[in-house]
């Protein structure tokens, strides 16, 4: 086993990998955002399914929801990392968590209009 720069030991690639989904699966239990984000990607599949997108339509539907866990995910890390290290009210931490927030907003709002752009036009060609 090797050590890290501070002479700490490295784990496995699998205590690696056990300690990333443990971290995913924590957002999951714990973050009403992300349950939000599991529901609203797993409709999507289900009406991609549906729809039969092509294998272009799946690449953008795959990346809108990676990226979407993603930044979640991040923002979920710097929350915690700020309340770690402050519990009294300071503008810079109240920023970091803004702006955060802004950047999984900005994200939302760009997977959404990539699903308009995708499933609209298989809506409407349906309904008529």
């Amino acid at each position: 086993m090797s050590s890290d720069c501070k002479g700490r030991k490295k784990g496995t690639l699998l205590h690696s990998f056990s300690f990333a989904f443990s971290g995913i699966f924590h957002t999951i239990r714990h973050e009403r955002n992300m349950r939000i984000h599991c529901t609203a990607a797993g409709l999507v599949i289900l009406f991609g399914l549906y729809f039969q997108l092509s294998a272009s339509e799946w690449i953008f539907i795959l990346l809108a929801i990676g990226g979407m866990f993603s930044l979640e995910l991040v923002n979920t890390a710097i929350e915690r990392t700020v309340d770690l290290v402050t519990e009294e009210f300071h503008p810079l931490a109240k920023q970091a968590k803004d702006i955060a927030a802004g950047a999984v907003l900005v994200y939302a709002i760009l997977s959404v209009i990539i699903g308009c752009i995708i499933f609209l036009p298989k809506i409407v060609k349906n309904v008529l």
